[in-house]
């Protein structure tokens, strides 16, 4: 059975203790982290060695509806991307050479 992902409660004890700051503060800085990725992600925002955070137009396109097997034009939209760092996925998943 895999490991469960960290929950924001762990993770802002985790930063807490790194940084000798309070869980409090770091729960703020967090907060603050992610409103301006949301505010900045229209022009791109980087997080530097970890990706970025993009908005992507998709192009309308032809698709099946599931149920019905209909042919359907499915619409052009804009969507929001992250783009992995190549520095994070050398971390996590290292070449096999």
């Amino acid at each position: 059975m895999p490991n469960k992902s960290l929950t924001k409660s762990q993770i802002l004890d985790h930063i807490a203790k790194k940084t000798g700051v309070t869980k409090k503060l770091s729960g703020q800085f967090l907060d603050e982290l992610v409103t301006l990725a949301y505010k900045e992600a229209k022009n791109s925002f980087v997080l530097p060695g970890l990706g970025k955070l993009v908005v992507s137009n998709r192009k309308k396109r032809v698709g099946r509806n599931p149920a019905t097997g209909e042919t359907m034009v499915i619409p052009a939209k804009k969507v929001l991307k992250f783009r992995i760092a190549k520095a994070a996925k050398d971390a996590v998943l290292p070449s096999k050479k």
